[in-house]
């Protein structure tokens, strides 16, 4: 056995979405902190679709963003195309999405982690948790190296004993050419965690010229292009952006240097397309053949994110689905078949491809697949995301039962966050539901935990008005600053454009057109800001754009404003960890038997608990309120 002698503060398993922002919050935050990866070629690897944001997942990935993560700027990077979805409707669901270069997002992030200082990349496979008496303290690969850490965060993606189906074909692996992770299930069952089993799947990816563009309808990007990143200028700056030199020297200016926009000199259109009702029709002789119907997967899938054979199955009366054709990379002819994923066997694709208009003549050149992989039922995490069972130990991304690139980055960076936080002896931080659709994602998990891959929508958060995704960096940049993510350059400007917003809505307060003010004349409908008499001109699109939100739906932000400070009380009140709720006399069984399983961090926690009434929880504050009083006593 050999024992790595680098000594670390934080150990950070799997380099996906969830342990990048996991290892680079750590790093910044001044901790010792070491990637162990199965494959140093894969970090940042887009295992399906390689696109960021969409609804909801656009505010987690801004969230990110403002807190001073590196999703967005790596998004700003490899973009191929950028829209800003729901513009039609109000500005709380509005939600940005980039379909990127696969290949340019995974080298930059590769590039970003190996040149992070205190950040350590070294290629292994961990084999168990190093663990005593409850406290863990390091991992051991399958090489039988021990690298010895005060925190261990892990990210495992869909790793764990993970299983590829293609019909009846099974084969052992995490994704497509990549083998699984065996041995560490065991030792997270070993420190006292409950597993279950997921499945989440892939579309077909088809040849370029094998497609058929003049028989599909163009989908080109929106201009002026609607960057991820709050800091996009500073990709536009070599000495802050990070930028391999190589890469500068021929920029036009529009775009960052660097960038795949830059090379392309624009944006690349995606397609769409449908299936027919010769589609359907195969899909109805052949459903015996796929696992999820034949009983070959013992794992859940994601409701939100059907099968080819869901959606048939699920609404047989419809004659078409929508499919959307996006482009992988600029230096590859691949082809994502976007609303086409299955578990058909490969001739079954074959067939079910060539039914789709404009795919007629299309070749599959990596077929569709399902994996099914082992979870940590999230319910046995705190709220920082370190585990109840084991002290030390963080769990983020899918290991955690959810779905997608933004919600294992969004866990990753506050699991990063707490590790260092422990490392550092500081109390964790913990967003609130009122806060940032993180709040909400982590709440909902540890809280309710999930029976199938958890993904975020809009519809999940009870204050989305005031949790939309261009008011991330009002929200949260502040904490990012404070913590030590977002560099002083970034702060500034947050600062510089938050006076700019205040500043601009107290002069058209003041200002008065005729008899009516400005900001009352902004109030109305079918008025812009553009359309303003004294109008700025000098004035970024996304201080003017802000103005406009503000005074346009004040009423509506007020009235969720005074609903957050009314439950605010309760979201702060903390229970004492002393708290023994078999002694709390007429608390109903069930309310009994989640709250000491799930062991809520405050009153407004154990409020969302399913099986906890509200008598339950007068109950609960009865009894917080005199065992308050005892406690009082004893300190005198």
């Amino acid at each position: 056995m050999f024992v790595y002698p680098k000594r670390y503060d934080v150990i950070v398993l799997g380099s996906g979405h969830a342990g990048i922002e996991a290892a680079l919050a750590a790093a910044r935050m001044g901790c010792r902190t070491l990637m162990l990866t199965l494959n140093l070629d894969t970090i940042g690897q887009m295992s399906c679709n390689p696109a960021i944001g969409g609804l909801a997942k656009g505010h987690l990935a801004r969230e990110i963003d403002a807190l001073g993560g590196e999703m967005g700027k790596a998004t700003d990077m490899s973009g191929l195309q950028y829209r800003l979805l729901n513009t039609k409707k109000g500005p709380s669901v509005w939600a940005p999405r980039a379909q990127c270069d696969k290949k340019a997002y995974q080298f930059r992030m590769k590039w970003i982690c190996e040149r992070e200082p205190n950040l350590d990349i070294r290629q292994g496979q961990a084999a168990r948790l190093l663990h005593e008496e409850g406290d863990v303290y390091g991992v051991e690969t399958t090489l039988e190296v021990q690298f010895l850490g005060r925190t261990v965060v892990v990210t495992t993606g869909t790793f764990l004993r993970g299983l590829m189906h293609t019909g009846s074909n099974k084969q052992s692996g995490g994704r497509s050419g990549e083998g699984p992770v065996k041995h560490m299930s065991g030792s997270l069952e070993e420190v006292g965690l409950e597993l279950g089993r997921l499945k989440t799947g892939t579309p077909p990816r088809l040849l370029k010229r094998s497609i058929d563009f003049d028989r599909l309808e163009e989908q080109p990007g929106e201009e002026p292009t609607p960057y991820f990143s709050y800091w996009s200028n500073d990709l536009f700056h070599v000495e802050h952006s990070r930028i391999n030199p190589q890469d500068v020297g021929h920029s036009n200016g529009k775009y960052p240097p660097g960038s795949i926009l830059d090379k392309l000199n624009g944006q690349m259109a995606c397609h769409i397309t449908f299936t027919t009702p010769r589609t359907a029709a195969i899909i109805q002789e052949n459903l015996h053949k796929s696992p999820m119907y034949g009983g070959g997967i013992e794992g859940v899938g994601p409701r939100y994110c059907p099968s080819i054979e869901d959606k048939i199955v699920r609404f047989p009366d419809k004659e078409w689905h929508q499919v959307f054709l996006e482009p992988e990379g600029i230096a590859t002819d691949e082809y994502y078949v976007n609303g086409f994923s299955t578990t058909l066997p490969f001739d079954v694709q074959y067939e079910l491809i060539q039914t789709i208009q404009g795919c007629e003549e299309a070749e599959i050149i990596r077929p569709a697949y399902a994996v099914e992989y082992d979870f940590v039922h999230p319910t046995q995490l705190h709220s920082s995301l370190e585990t109840k069972v084991c002290q030390n130990l963080f769990l983020a991304g899918q290991i955690n039962g959810t779905s997608g690139y933004e919600e294992a980055g969004a866990q990753g960076i506050m699991a990063g966050i707490n590790a260092a936080r422990r490392v550092l002896e500081k109390e964790p931080v913990v967003l609130e539901r009122y806060q940032a659709y993180i709040g909400v994602l982590i709440d909902d998990l540890v809280t309710k935990g999930t029976s199938e891959p958890y993904r975020m929508f809009t519809s999940r958060a009870e204050y989305r008005l005031l949790l939309r995704q261009d008011n991330a960096d009002q929200r949260l940049s502040r904490l990012g600053y404070e913590l030590g993510l977002l560099p002083e350059r970034n702060y500034a400007q947050f600062v510089e454009k938050e006076r700019a917003i205040h500043r601009e809505i107290d002069r058209l307060s003041k200002t008065q057109e005729g008899s009516v003010s400005l900001a009352k004349m902004l109030s109305r409908p079918e008025m812009s800001y553009q359309d303003l008499p004294q109008r700025r001109d000098d004035l970024s699109k996304e201080v003017t754009q802000q103005v406009e939100i503000s005074l346009k739906y004040a009423g509506y932000i007020e009235r969720q404003e005074a609903e957050v400070a009314k439950i605010r009380s309760m979201e702060e009140k903390q229970i004492p960890e002393w708290m023994d709720y078999h002694a709390i006399p007429s608390l109903r069984n069930e309310a009994r038997q989640k709250l000491t399983e799930i062991r809520p961090r405050t009153v407004g926690q154990a409020s969302r608990i399913s099986g906890v009434a509200p008598s339950d929880i007068s109950l609960l504050l009865v009894w917080m309120k005199r065992g308050a009083h005892k406690e009082g006593e004893k300190g005198g």
